[in-house]
């Protein structure tokens, strides 16, 4: 099991996600655990304040340094081994690996910063920072709901199949092959004829090289890095081949 707690000044955001779905059960079934922390718990005096004005001037209010760290060394307090994960602009970028990563781990504490940021002082007690990417949200809440998603789907028995994780988008370095269910043909397009077939090989050929081409068009960055054999090597130096000789015949009309 995975432990998730979350450090945020609006638990409300996560009332409803985590009731619902694969997330839902995951929690109701005891795969994942997910604590909601209220920043404002650890804050002091009557009016519970947790941010103040910059030093120095500036527009917006921070999150004060006190109470951050006050929650951290209390989850700290019953759990030393937990990952203190500051959500930040600053952070290395999620993606699949991360998520893996992380994963691996029996306790994520995600830290949501909010209004111009956090205090400095509140880095040298964290373990990790992570972006969801170059966007700017109004606080760290959906970029943590993201994380424990994608996180949880990892988490074994979360999931039914292990099979179909594995063919998922970005889980073998490359997009995922086009699907189609019933009716065999909707407003005159029609579900390709090998995957009626029920010739698995042939079946299980014709995703790859579905897969290969989506990644190939949509994101050629991926290629850099997925994992590939051969054979889709081979495959993606011919149909660049293919496209070029096509791209050299539109220029000639």
């Amino acid at each position: 099991m995975v432990r998730f707690s979350v450090l945020t000044l609006f638990p409300e955001i996560f009332a409803s996600p985590l009731k619902v779905s694969i997330l839902g059960r995951a929690i109701e079934g005891g795969k994942i655990c997910v604590d909601i922390i209220n920043l404002r718990d650890f804050a002091k005096g009557r009016h519970r304040v947790v941010d103040d004005k910059p030093f120095g001037g500036g527009k917006g209010m921070l999150i004060k340094p006190e109470p951050v760290i006050d929650a951290i060394n209390s989850v700290k307090s019953t759990s030393p081994g937990a990952w203190v994960i500051l959500l930040s602009p600053y952070g290395q970028i999620f993606d699949q690996e991360v998520a893996k990563s992380l994963s691996k781990k029996n306790h994520l504490l995600l830290v949501c910063g909010h209004y111009e940021g956090i205090d400095e002082r509140v880095r040298h007690f964290i373990d990790e920072e992570i972006s969801l990417g170059d966007f700017v949200l109004t606080g760290g809440e959906v970029a943590a709901l993201a994380i424990i998603d994608a996180v949880s789907r990892l988490v074994p028995n979360v999931l039914g199949s292990y099979s179909s994780l594995e063919e998922e988008s970005f889980s073998n370095g490359i997009l995922e092959y086009p699907q189609y269910t019933r009716p065999r043909e909707y407003k005159g397009y029609k579900v390709p004829e090998v995957l009626l077939s029920g010739h698995h090989k042939r079946i299980k050929e014709w995703r790859r090289r579905q897969a290969l081409l989506r990644t190939l068009i949509l994101r050629p960055d991926l290629l850099e890095r997925a994992r590939l054999e051969k054979e889709d090597i081979d495959f993606l130096i011919e149909t660049c081949k293919l496209l070029e000789k096509r791209l050299h015949e539109e220029e000639k009309k």
